[in-house]
């Protein structure tokens, strides 16, 4: 066989780069526009232009239209792609970590629990932590999404505990806290039962300024750290074997990561609530562009997640003019036809 000439392979390798690049700003690019276009929508029917000219100076068209666009508008549109970045990333490195395009913070069983703590919060006023006041529902809802992922990292430590059974670990914890939380829901009033359906169904209305500074915060640390070790978890997608014959600790990398992914999955969660499919959408269709190339994959997965959000917001204010739905049902009817896609092609793919 004829050796490829190292030049040929090298603006081979220069190329696919170059599109990678231009995929990751084109997808940039379509955020933008759709955050742009997500605070533009909402009730009012405000124009595009009114919209830009509060964007640039607060008091254009008076204090009314100020709050509207500053102190709703402009959080609820940052908080979805901050929540959608969050849950996208970690969705990415745990179908990394675990080698399963499946796996993310809904299937594993994160969510379920979040809801679970918010839901012990509304029914019966028990709280992990005391004196948080007013933030008992978010609190709740956090530490158990993180107590989840550490129960799924304490199970990476027991002996012979592959990748196969840590799966079936999180839908073992998934249909636990399921079941429950229809504890909760059987146990609470009509006004309780109201505020536990709309937690599950996910929400953008709890945006906050501060929620924002800290997701953004968590990103600005986490993504750096995730990118550091872009290379051992490119090599980890080969394979644990040969992972470590190229001298990757695969059991130490694991550890890291779900750690990482942990603060991420559980403070999305408690920001927006149970959101589903946003963690397996995002990387799925990352992974379609650019390849399992992890210095690409990673920052596209997370954009990709974001304006999946985004959009999602954008529709959940378009559908019926004056009414806000849910965006846990969009995003699952987004994401069963996408989920089931790639129960297909891993179907296919392990036939043939």
């Amino acid at each position: 066989m004829t050796d490829v000439p190292a030049e040929t392979l090298r603006l081979g390798y220069s190329s696919l780069t170059r599109k990678r690049m231009v995929t990751l700003l084109a997808v940039a690019l379509c955020l933008i526009l759709s955050f742009i276009l997500d605070t533009a929508t909402g009730p009012g029917g405000y124009s595009l232009q009114t919209i830009a000219e509060v964007l640039a100076d607060p008091y254009a068209h008076g204090a009314r239209l100020k709050v509207i666009v500053w102190d709703y508008r402009i959080p609820v549109a940052l908080t979805a792609v901050i929540v959608g970045a969050m849950l996208a990333v970690s969705g990415a490195q745990m179908q990394t970590i675990l080698n399963n395009p499946l796996a993310e913070p809904f299937t594993l069983g994160v969510s379920a629990a979040a809801s679970f703590g918010a839901a012990l919060a509304i029914v019966l006023g028990v709280s992990v932590i005391p004196a948080i006041g007013g933030l008992l529902v978010t609190v709740n809802s956090f530490v158990f999404a993180l107590g989840t992922c550490g129960i799924i990292l304490l199970a990476t430590r027991l002996k012979g505990v592959g990748a196969e059974t840590m799966i079936l670990f999180g839908i073992a914890i998934f249909f636990t806290f399921s079941a429950l939380l229809s504890l909760m829901q059987y146990m609470a009033s009509e006004d309780q039962l109201s505020r536990i359906v709309f937690w599950m169904m996910g929400s953008l209305s709890r945006a906050s300024w501060d929620k924002i500074a800290l997701g953004a915060v968590l990103l600005a640390v986490t993504i750096p750290f995730a990118l550091m070790r872009t290379w051992a978890m490119t090599a980890l997608r080969m394979g644990e074997a040969s992972a470590e014959s190229m001298g990757v600790d695969v059991a130490r990398l694991r550890i890291e990561m779900l750690i990482y992914i942990s603060l991420l999955a559980a403070t999305a969660v408690s920001f927006v609530g149970a959101v589903g499919f946003v963690g397996l959408v995002g990387p799925h269709i990352a992974r379609l562009l650019v390849g399992e190339d992890q210095r690409f994959f990673l920052p596209l997965s997370a954009l990709i997640g974001a304006l999946v959000m985004s959009l999602t917001s954008i529709i959940s204010k378009a559908v019926t003019p004056g009414v806000i739905y849910p965006i846990g049902i969009i995003t699952a009817l987004i994401g069963v036809p996408v989920f089931v896609s790639i129960i297909l092609t891993t179907r296919r793919e392990r036939l043939g």
